[in-house]
């Protein structure tokens, strides 16, 4: 994947706080930019499976965690969704994870192998 940073000089992401910083200023956190990170993890979401090892870890039920899903809603913003590979599930997967009986529910097998059927099925678009 193409580096954001290296396409675009400024690539600006809210912080946890709620500021903009820019890419030029910003840290690198074993060489990526904490854009390059968020961006990476967010994609993650897609995965129900993931989805499921989070809850099994009982990450879905820290309430620290659920604010950061809460702030990484950023990237339903058209200029940080073009950097996504797969824009459709993984913004549903971020809107579902907003929902504490989603968060809950994701830990049945039967409602991860129903997510992964029909995050198959949006990827195989019959033109």
């Amino acid at each position: 994947m193409a580096d954001p940073a290296a396409t675009h000089p400024v690539v600006d992401a809210p912080s946890a706080t709620g500021t903009v910083s820019s890419s030029q200023d910003e840290q690198h956190y074993g060489g990526f930019t904490r854009f390059e990170l968020e961006l990476e993890f967010v994609q993650a979401l897609a995965n129900p499976y993931y989805l499921n090892h989070l809850a099994s870890q009982k990450l879905l039920q820290d309430s620290t965690f659920v604010a950061y899903l809460k702030y990484l809603q950023y990237f339903t913003q058209p200029e940080y969704t073009k950097y996504l590979s797969y824009p459709g599930p993984t913004l549903k997967a971020l809107e579902l994870l907003q929902q504490e009986r989603f968060r809950q529910e994701i830990l049945s097998p039967d409602i991860v192998a129903h997510l992964a059927e029909q995050t198959l099925l949006s990827s195989i678009k019959v033109k």
